[in-house]
């Protein structure tokens, strides 16, 4: 395997918008491509926008949702990334030939769709149904999978995506910034995203407190770590619908260090250069040599009642 450059990148999406979505993703597919990028990733429905659609019936999801991959958004994708040659990864709601949807993530290039993944534990909109397969393809040589938001938070699919070959994990998501359980969590307020050019400062505070990155390095790095991966963790920034996100978009080595990170409330992207070295270096890859399945093949393997067709219509996430 030969250094890849990737970015990932963050936006400011507009609901239900996606010749708009659209235009963004081009704009900084071509920015990336000029700075020599092989590849760029876009957060969770980034050519749909998603916390609106929590508010949607099942026509109108069915009217948003696309096929895949002779749907309208993804042509356009690969007009994109065949104009800059550059690798595009872009998230939207998908309908299949019997009207079942899907929350879905999509990798093209010049050539045409290289992946498509669907969201094992999706939520927002009580019409979605779960995926059931990972997802491992290549990039360049790489060995590259797909985990979508909530998908990261069940240590599992992380491991099992890794155990598959993985060796970067794309990670988009829309999250942070959200009431929870957990201590320090909640919104943050609307109007300070309006007034962030006249005090960036309280607005940076929320982004990076409890609410918000404070509470995704408590775990972020922990998934590359572990399973010595880089991660390419990508995010929105701004308003998505009536919730504010803080973006954080970042790529994170297999020794869990953040190469590099969005730090902007622009629409912006970070880029890192990937290399093949550290997947071996890294303690998690003699971690998983060292693992004794026997021990725990059954215990992990166990049946249970699995909760993650739980929709949680006030987009509350657990974490």
């Amino acid at each position: 395997m030969k250094n890849l450059k990737i970015a990932t990148a963050q936006f400011e999406n507009k609901s239900g918008d996606k010749n708009y979505n659209l235009s963004v993703i081009e704009k900084l597919s071509q920015k990336a491509a000029n700075e020599g990028c092989d590849v760029i990733s876009f957060h969770e429905c980034s050519i749909t926008g998603y916390t609106f659609a929590r508010h949607l019936s099942k026509e109108q999801m069915l009217d948003l949702a696309e096929s895949i991959p002779t749907g309208e958004s993804i042509l356009k994708l690969i007009e994109i990334a065949t104009n800059n040659n550059i690798v595009i990864l872009a998230g939207l709601f998908e309908k299949d030939e019997n009207n079942n949807l899907f929350k879905a993530y999509v990798c093209v290039d010049k050539n045409g769709l290289v992946a498509k993944y669907r969201k094992l534990h999706p939520f927002i909109n009580p019409y979605l149904t779960p995926g059931d397969r990972y997802c491992v393809f290549e990039i360049k040589g790489w060995k590259c999978g797909i985990l979508i938001c909530y998908d990261n938070n069940i240590i599992e699919n992380v491991r099992a995506t890794k155990l598959l070959g993985a060796d970067i994990i794309f990670m988009p998501h829309v999250t942070m910034c959200t009431p929870s359980t957990r201590p320090g969590a909640g919104f943050v307020a609307p109007e300070l995203w309006e007034n962030r050019e006249a005090d960036p400062t309280s607005l940076r505070l929320e982004f990076d407190g409890m609410k918000g990155r404070d509470w995704l390095m408590k775990w972020l790095p922990a998934r590359a770590y572990d399973n010595a991966i880089y991660t390419v963790f990508s995010n929105p920034i701004g308003m998505d619908d009536d919730q504010l996100k803080n973006g954080c978009s970042m790529i994170i080595d297999p020794f869990g260090d953040v190469l590099n990170e969005c730090s902007s409330f622009d629409d912006s992207f970070a880029t890192a250069i990937l290399t093949p070295e550290k997947c071996i270096q890294a303690g998690g890859s003699r971690y998983i040599k060292a693992r004794r399945p026997e021990l725990y093949r059954d215990i992990i393997g166990q049946n249970h009642e699995s909760e993650q067709n739980v929709v949680w219509l006030d987009t509350v996430h657990k974490s």
